[in-house]
């Protein structure tokens, strides 16, 4: 493998191959979970919280795993997992018709959907009636609920680790690798935006955007000791125009090729979506490259 190789944000080596090696022949009976936080103790990976990035470090195993580099022990299914997947398929709501003006709803409660039973609905509603599905995100995230007055569940919104590289926005910017790699972690990616199918209100999706542009930085403050400075988020082009984004004041900066971030050999066909960034700050670019 070539030296230097960027995965999930991190440099990683020959040397890094053989000490995942000789990690997982000392230890047969650890499973992945063990393998990831000795990773993150040996090469002293943490986030700005001085949280150990064992879910980063989990998806560079599976990676490296996935291509042969590696051969990781079969992942545990627990019961506790068995558990959460069979509740969220059983999660009802009322379906009943929402619509009229955005006023009658007002005002609107957006929620963290972090643990408990927030979480399960967040994932049932998303896995049942987003077109993407939901596997739960890799590294930082928020997951938010929006509730109108009455307490009715509307949409939910995830955002999580930006793409690693997206030509278009690096132009935008005016980034170069090492300001991106120094500065990545200020930015978060709309992974999933969702209003639920019987919600027809004009202009909801975009008052939504606007009310977490005004609040997610201290959201990520509080949860990971540092600040977002930009959003960004893909939409496919063959299913969407980005209305809502285009009336929230996000910016459409370009396109993506239509490979895979995992395509080295440039054969993968995706969707080609358009890119769109939201500044949270006038002075974004000057942060992102300071990365700070």
């Amino acid at each position: 493998m070539a030296t230097g190789r960027i995965i999930q944000g991190r440099a990683v080596d020959n040397d890094d191959i053989r000490l995942i090696e000789d990690l997982i022949a000392a230890h047969p009976s650890w499973h992945r979970t063990r393998l990831s936080q000795a990773l993150c103790e040996r090469w002293k990976w943490v986030a700005a919280n001085g949280q150990p990035k064992d879910m980063a470090a989990r998806a560079l195993l599976r990676k490296l795993d996935a291509e042969g580099l590696i051969a990781l022990p079969p992942p545990v299914r627990s019961a506790n997992n068995a558990f959460r997947h069979r509740t969220m398929r059983t999660v009802s709501i009322d379906q009943r018709s929402i619509s009229g003006p955005l006023r009658a709803l007002m005002p609107l409660s957006l929620a963290l959907a972090n643990q408990g039973e927030e979480r399960q609905l967040f994932g049932a509603l998303v896995q049942r009636y987003h077109y993407l599905g939901y596997r739960g995100p890799v590294g930082e995230n928020l997951h938010y609920l929006v509730y109108d007055r009455d307490g009715r569940v509307l949409a939910c919104l995830l955002f999580g680790a930006p793409a690693w590289k997206m030509a278009a926005r690096e132009r935008f910017i005016g980034w170069d690798p090492a300001s991106r790699e120094r500065a990545l972690h200020l930015m978060a990616n709309n992974m999933r935006f969702l209003v639920l199918p019987w919600v027809r209100v004009r202009h909801l999706a975009s008052h939504i955007l606007g009310r977490i542009a005004r609040r997610i930085s201290a959201d990520w403050q509080t949860k990971y000791a540092h600040p977002l400075v930009l959003l960004e988020t893909t939409v496919e082009r063959g299913r969407f125009a980005g209305t809502c984004y285009r009336a929230a004041n996000w910016r459409c900066v370009g396109q993506t090729t239509g490979r895979s971030r995992n395509d080295r050999h440039k054969r993968l066909k995706v969707p080609v979506k358009s890119v769109w960034l939201y500044p949270l700050t006038p002075a974004f670019r000057a942060r992102l490259f300071r990365g700070d």
